[in-house]
């Protein structure tokens, strides 16, 4: 088990300079930084702030790529560590900066020891939060010389004991999506509101009819939860009724075909709305995450491979509710995510307190390794 007090430094390093999605320059430099030291046989830059490392082993094979995330959360920071964030409304509090030190930590494992057969890809892949790094990565022509047989990654998992494997067969985190509805009429004087179209009525009409459509039960296979985001109608002028409002919902089912069957449905629903109240309508979706269907057959090894450490296990009968990009990967590779809990009364994810504890960062490292191994042989 690999307990370098160079990767809780570096760690510590990357918490106190958080980047958001899409915006991680800096932090791709200290990784890069990082990993020079380690001589890795290839380094290959993916979009505009992603990086990979690649491990050759000693005869060729399949290819296993253990992927972490490198943005921060665009929320201001409480704790008061001696290492807390140095920029003000931005933090790692979804703990990607755990994340990177363990797959930092296995570079150096594979600096000393590359694989017996195979190859191991080390990705760092930018703006998890936002659902667009996956796709970025994905579609940048230099992921083909990389391209994996398997795909692994891990998400630390507060609630759970510290250290404790959470493995899932069939879908780890569900398919998520936001739906953005527009909607203009026309603006007229508050006091003669039948001479235009106010759209106040239909967004009510809509987020009425669209919340009927939620089935909150984990362990229904039509689990549907539907929650209102934002909401915007006119503005604070008194003497005029509004022309113009839009209203936001995230959208979230176990599967990426019921998601295209209920915005489908969602669509149609609002347009028909906006038609009865003589709206104009426009709908567009934002950070959508694909749902991450997990390999039966990888979930096996991840379960024997968290025994075989002597690492305490639990199997989850229902998916995490929150949207994981990697799903992306999981819909074209085979590929699976586990959890690593990372205590029973750690503050949740992405709550203004939250900072990953080190002392789980081995634990997830030596999983990584052993299921690569797995993997390869």
């Amino acid at each position: 088990m690999i307990t370098d007090n160079e990767i809780v430094l570096l760690r510590k390093e990357l918490h106190q300079h958080p980047e958001i999605s899409g915006e991680e320059f800096e932090t791709k430099k200290r990784i890069i930084a990082f990993f020079d030291q380690l001589q890795p046989d290839q380094m290959v830059h993916l979009g505009k702030t992603g990086v990979a490392f690649v491990f050759n082993g000693k005869t060729s094979g399949k290819t296993v790529m253990l992927r972490c995330e490198l943005d921060a959360l665009p929320i201001q920071e409480i704790n008061k560590v001696d290492y807390t964030s140095k920029t003000a409304g931005k933090a790692h509090l979804c703990g990607h900066d755990g994340h990177m030190s363990i797959l930092a930590a296995a570079g150096k494992y594979y600096s000393n020891t590359r694989p017996a057969k195979g190859r191991v890809v080390l990705l760092y892949q930018p703006a998890e939060e936002n659902g667009e790094g996956a796709k970025e990565v994905l579609a940048d022509t230099n992921f083909k010389q990389i391209e994996p047989d398997y795909a692994i990654a891990l998400h630390n998992v507060p609630g759970y004991k510290k250290g404790q494997i959470v493995y899932k067969y069939g879908n780890f985190t569900p398919s998520v999506t936001s739906i953005i509805i527009k909607l203009t009429g026309k603006t007229s004087h508050a006091a003669e509101p039948h001479k235009g179209i106010n759209p106040s009525l239909a967004i009510s009409k809509i987020t009425q009819q669209m919340l009927a459509l939620a089935r909150n039960i984990e362990d229904d296979e039509h689990y549907t939860v539907i929650t209102p985001i934002y909401t915007h109608i006119g503005s604070k002028a008194y003497g005029t009724s509004a022309g113009y409002g839009e209203t936001h919902f995230t959208i979230r089912t176990l599967s990426n075909e019921r998601t295209k069957e209920l915005t489908d449905k969602i669509s149609a629903l609002a347009e028909t709305i906006a038609k009865e109240e003589q709206l104009t309508i426009a709908i567009s979706f934002t950070e959508a995450f694909e749902a991450n269907e997990n390999n039966p057959e990888i979930v096996d090894i991840i379960k024997q491979t968290a025994t075989d450490n002597n690492f305490d296990t639990l199997e989850k009968p229902s998916p995490f509710p929150w949207g994981e990009d990697f799903g992306l990967f999981t819909t074209i590779y085979k590929g699976a995510m586990f959890g690593l809990g990372s205590g029973e009364d750690t503050p949740r994810l992405h709550n203004p307190d939250y900072d990953f504890p080190d002392e789980i960062a081995p634990i997830g490292t030596a999983m990584f390794i052993n299921i690569a191994q797995k993997l390869l042989t």
